[in-house]
């Protein structure tokens, strides 16, 4: 594990590090702000994506955006993962997307494969995933910010370039009504046909496998250096300023407005709880040391408002 410097590195919560001029413009990077119904029963959540019953975790991954000064520069990454309708109609048309298959190129070339032009058609395959029209939290916003991440602590992995494509993959299968791990297992099955096609040596392919599969939990090893990368990334919008984690908590309630509210919060604090009790929730050294505070506040402050006190006992008094 790399020491950082932080003179040196530029903060990935600080908006203005983020590179993603490919998306950016749209809203405050993540967009997050929901203005339906579902929104509006939305509390501070944690981001990783509401549960029902099953307790699956959708990855929190990340939340930030910024609308002042203030926020930009306290936002983990890049909070930009929340669409409104507008900012997801924004992206495909545009042509920004040509930065982002940019660099899944080079991700894909530093993993080994040879260049050629299936490389753009399969990075193009992989935005229109991350473009469809159910998501709000977890889209092209959600990839660049953890890219961006990636990119700026690319110091502390063994293969960046493996934890990129992984970041490019972990979400790209993704249905709010699926149980369990199953879209990280289809994520990975995802992963694996297309870079092995790609031409990608087999053991990149299985190390970016593995590093999809981690995103189900989150609980990585003392050891995995690129496991670490990548789970730092995607949690980052948990140590976002709280409106950023509101509107972000935001959009994932609106991916799961098919839940009844009940259902919703039980499931939503079941994972709060477990992203709480994680012995660490960040692993690299700044992460865990200028995020962690921000995300247990802002978890914190989240199951509190999913989980109302208990009722007051009657007064014993008796009455005259």
């Amino acid at each position: 594990m790399t020491e950082l410097d932080d003179a040196r590195v530029p903060d990935p919560h600080d908006d203005r590090a983020a590179e993603a001029d490919d998306d950016r413009e749209a809203v405050p990077h993540d967009g997050r702000g929901a203005d339906t119904d579902d929104d509006r029963e939305a509390v501070p959540h944690d981001g990783r994506g509401a549960d029902t019953d099953d307790d699956r975790e959708a990855v929190p991954h990340d939340g930030r955006g910024a609308d002042t000064d203030d926020d930009r520069e306290a936002v983990p990454h890049d909070g930009r993962g929340a669409d409104t309708d507008d900012d997801r109609e924004a992206v495909p048309h545009d042509g920004r997307g040509a930065g982002l298959v940019a660099r899944w190129r080079a991700a894909v070339r530093g993993a080994g494969a040879p260049d050629g032009p299936a490389l753009t058609r399969a990075g193009q395959e992989l935005l229109a995933r991350w473009r469809e029209p159910h998501r709000h939290y977890h889209t092209v916003r959600h990839l660049a910010a953890v890219l961006d991440v990636v990119d700026a602590y690319a110091g502390c992995a063994g293969r960046p370039d493996l934890v990129r494509l992984a970041a490019w993959c972990h979400d790209a299968v993704y249905d709010p009504r699926a149980a369990g791990d199953a879209n990280e297992r289809a994520s990975a099955d995802l992963a694996e046909g297309l870079l092995t096609g790609l031409g990608v040596p087999p053991a990149a392919v299985a190390e970016v496998r593995r590093l999809v599969l981690l995103t189900a939990g989150h609980a990585v090893a003392a050891d995995d250096r690129d496991g670490a990368l990548l789970c730092d990334a995607d949690l980052a919008v948990l140590a976002g300023p709280p409106k950023e984690y509101d509107r972000y908590a935001a959009a994932i309630r609106r991916e799961y407005a098919h839940v009844p509210d009940g259902d919703f919060r039980r499931g939503r604090a079941r994972i709060l709880r477990s992203l709480l009790s994680l012995p660490t929730l960040y692993h690299h050294p700044h992460p865990q040391t200028h995020w962690t505070p921000r995300a247990h506040t802002n978890l914190t402050r989240e199951l509190t408002t999913l989980t109302p006190p208990p009722p007051t006992p009657p007064d014993p008094t008796p009455s005259s």
